[in-house]
């Protein structure tokens, strides 16, 4: 039974995302919120995490490019993608297994390209984590220079402690933000790429 085929947006509902992901970015540095990050961390783990993000993030907008280049290829005979050549290779050889080998190749190739995305997830809120133990290490070290309990020392230590609060708060949660969107980001990925192997799994058995 040849499963329906659904309408393919993910060019267009990729870009729309990174546009917002801009507009986001152009608004945190226009409020002046990016600038207080950078200033308040003084690991600078914030700065590297977004700088991973948007390199990561263009990465998945160009994976979005290529799969969506799969799937329209799949419905349109001039375009040679790597699921043309899997119907043509089984009208060639024929077969149920041979179909199926052919099908688990395609889905291992695609699949494989979204496993650069997650590594970089788990990288960027294990940064994140990083940042949280290293803003309470610059926290705690001023403890440990208390030799008495004279008003203005103590001012000066709750204020790098402070700091320290900082780096932990804002690398936490550069961290987690950064980490959900792109998994969000790829989910998106994978969404597609499942519809697109199961309406060509159906389509190539009901071929045979």
């Amino acid at each position: 039974m040849l499963i329906e085929k659904k309408n393919n947006n993910l060019f267009l509902k990729s870009s729309t995302i990174l546009g917002l992901i801009v507009f986001v970015i152009y608004l945190i540095f226009d409020l002046g919120l990016l600038n207080l990050i950078v200033s308040s961390d003084q690991s600078r783990i914030s700065l590297v995490i977004l700088s991973i993000y948007l390199v990561a993030s263009l990465h998945w907008y160009y994976l979005s490019f290529l799969l969506d280049r799969e799937i329209e290829g799949l419905y349109s005979d001039s375009k040679k993608t790597s699921a043309s050549l899997i119907i043509n290779k089984f009208l060639q050889l024929g077969g149920k297994p041979r179909a199926t080998d052919f099908l688990s190749l395609l889905e291992d190739e695609l699949s494989n390209r979204h496993a650069l995305g997650y590594m970089v997830v788990d990288i960027l809120l294990k940064l994140g984590l990083t940042g949280t133990v290293i803003g309470f290490i610059l926290m705690l070290i001023p403890i440990g220079e208390i030799k008495d309990f004279d008003p203005q020392v103590i001012q000066q230590l709750l204020s790098k402690m402070s700091g320290g609060m900082a780096v932990a708060l804002y690398t936490t949660l550069t961290g987690l933000i950064t980490s959900i969107l792109l998994k969000l980001q790829y989910f998106l990925l994978d969404s597609s790429l499942t519809n697109f192997i199961n309406h060509l799994s159906s389509r190539v058995l009901d071929e045979e």
